[in-house]
């Protein structure tokens, strides 16, 4: 029997019975419960003509229906396309135009999008959707043979730099991902995880992980630090889960009230490291639980990691880091000719794992652009140690030429971060006429923030080319539907600014 993802989680939660497997608000529900709801919803899929590797769009906010929706595609063996809810109705049009999806499973308003793209069959959770599910069988998923090469997943990238592509991944690919998942975090049979992230992306792969562990999930709509910290408390979580931006305001609210918090054993982030400082202050706060994870959509969630223990301020050179390969990852930093640079050195990072996508949906050329001589091309730019540590520098689009000098935005964030009233910072490449691209360093700062401060420290830690050449102050950084900083948008803005 081929691995899937219906071969793993199907009887997994089978043994878990009455144990609680979601929290969404005060409503519980149980292992059975969200099986019951699953096979039922599965029956209805079966009977709508849904095959295996068929593209089904699942366009929900975070809700227990999601849930029931993901284990219910799981089950028929076809293919999830999961839609953010957070993404501009174009894009959303786009993707199901793109992945002929014929089904979605959806909640309002995105229900009536998918119905005005054309979709024949749209089930909204409601009164129609517990009828449809009342007649369905819940004893067990439909009698279908689901093969380790059928599609399970087409995931939309988030488009910053252009068209969205649909990144396509097998059964067999994803049942070792979810493997990896646990493995790599060190998943107890006892967790309980709280998602506030969308269900769409990363956190719904933790969500797969978490019940296949056995542990619960307690689902919430958005993040909201306060409600963190009480939910925390409630439901004893062992796991959150989000990007720096969201740990750091978690942190300033922790320091404004008596919360406990003794039963976190993970703080997941990824999308950038945390500061340096900003840590020093979380390990005092919620002890040595953090651990980043770097993947992207072509190879979920964990390309590398870093672990708990590399989470030490008397090892910063680690803290600037993304880890160290994944279990199964074969990681290089390759030249333009595609050949091996020694450590320490500059390239594009290349992975191999048995999770890499097999291609981008309807794209041949960008997939044998992007998968050549079975390395993943990440499109990052990065240098690994000699130690295996893999130093993410940029992205390859986002890096910035200055009079003809290569600039990596990471190397110029990390002295400016460092700044006293630093709060946040992303660094751009603006059109320049002499030099052909300047350096931009967007601040998010205190209000005693002092710029020549932070400038004397640019020019004594960096190169000349590699200085911002203006800092801009701005309440916020703009961000993308994933969550990380969107320097498309930070190029395109205008906002107060001070020269230097």
């Amino acid at each position: 029997m081929d691995t899937t993802l219906r071969s793993l989680l199907v009887p997994a939660l089978d043994r878990f019975g009455g144990r609680t497997a979601v929290h969404v608000g005060h409503t519980r529900t149980s292992f059975g419960e969200l099986v019951a709801s699953a096979n039922r919803l599965a029956h209805v899929l079966v009977e709508l003509g849904v095959r295996p590797g068929d593209p089904v769009a699942l366009m929900m906010t975070n809700r227990v229906e999601w849930l029931v929706a993901d284990q219910a595609i799981l089950r028929v063996g076809a293919a999830k396309v999961p839609v953010n809810a957070m993404l501009a109705e174009p894009e959303i049009v786009f993707i199901l135009n793109d992945c002929g999806a014929r089904v979605a499973l959806a909640d309002e308003p995105m229900a009536t999008i998918a119905r005005e793209a054309g979709l024949g069959t749209v089930l909204v959770p409601g009164p129609s959707w517990d009828e449809a599910l009342a007649a369905a069988d819940p004893s067990r998923p439909p009698d279908v043979t689901v093969a380790g090469t059928d599609t399970a997943l087409i995931l939309y990238t988030g488009g910053t730099t252009g068209r969205q592509k649909g990144v396509v991944h097998t059964q067999a690919g994803l049942a070792l991902n979810l493997l990896a998942h646990v493995v790599e975090i060190g998943l107890q049979d006892d967790e309980c995880l709280l998602l506030s992230s969308p269900l769409p992306h990363s956190a719904g792969f933790l969500a797969q992980a978490g019940l296949l562990k056995g542990g619960s999930l307690v689902v919430e709509a958005r993040f909201d630090p306060g409600r963190v910290l009480e939910l925390v408390e409630r439901h004893q979580v062992t796991l959150l889960f989000g990007v720096p931006t969201m740990i750091y305001r978690l942190l300033d609210e922790a320091a404004g009230r008596d919360a406990d918090v003794s039963s976190l054993r993970t703080i997941l982030y990824g999308a950038a490291p945390i500061t340096p400082e900003r840590l020093t202050e979380g390990l005092r706060r919620f002890g040595p639980v953090f651990m980043q994870l770097y993947g992207q959509s072509e190879a979920p969630n964990f390309l590398t990691r870093l672990t708990r223990e590399d989470h030490d301020p008397a090892h910063p050179e680690r803290l600037h880091s993304c880890g160290r390969a994944a279990t199964t990852v074969t990681l290089a930093v390759l030249d333009d000719s595609g050949e091996p640079v020694p450590a320490g050195e500059v390239g594009e990072v290349c992975a191999r794992a048995p999770y890499v996508m097999t291609g981008y949906h309807g794209l041949p050329e960008k997939t044998a652009a992007t998968v050549r001589d079975g390395w993943l091309h990440t499109g990052d730019i990065g240098a690994l140690d000699h130690q295996g540590y893999l130093h993410l520098l940029d992205r390859r689009n986002d890096m910035i030429i200055s009079g003809g000098m290569n600039v990596y935005s990471t190397e110029v964030e990390n002295v400016v971060g460092a700044c006293p009233g630093v709060v946040q910072v992303a660094v751009v490449g603006v059109p320049h006429p002499d030099w052909g691209e300047a350096v931009v360093a967007f601040v998010v700062a205190t209000d005693d923030l002092d710029i020549a401060t932070v400038d004397r420290r640019c020019r004594a830690e960096l190169a000349a080319y590699k200085r911002p050449k203006e800092y801009r102050r701005v309440t916020a950084l703009p961000t993308t539907p994933l969550g990380k900083v969107d320097k498309k948008a930070l190029r395109a803005s205008t906002t107060e600014r001070v020269e230097i």
